[in-house]
């Protein structure tokens, strides 16, 4: 398991992806090179479920 702001570090040094917008509980996220938005959990001293940070890693393009 991995903490949300691990994740979000992780994103922001090794993407182009950047915010888009901030919804109720979570931020969207873009990838500008496929053109698909993801979702952040705004949680950021969560730990999110391997699935959960995988098919976010993935929606961003680290994976």
């Amino acid at each position: 398991m991995a903490r949300v702001s691990e994740i979000v570090k992780k994103i922001k040094k090794q993407t182009d992806c950047h915010l888009l917008r901030e919804g109720g509980n979570h931020e969207i996220w873009i990838n500008p090179v496929t053109g698909k938005e993801f979702q952040i959990p705004r949680h950021y001293n969560k730990e999110l479920p391997t699935g959960t940070a995988n098919k976010i890693l993935k929606a961003a393009g680290l994976l």
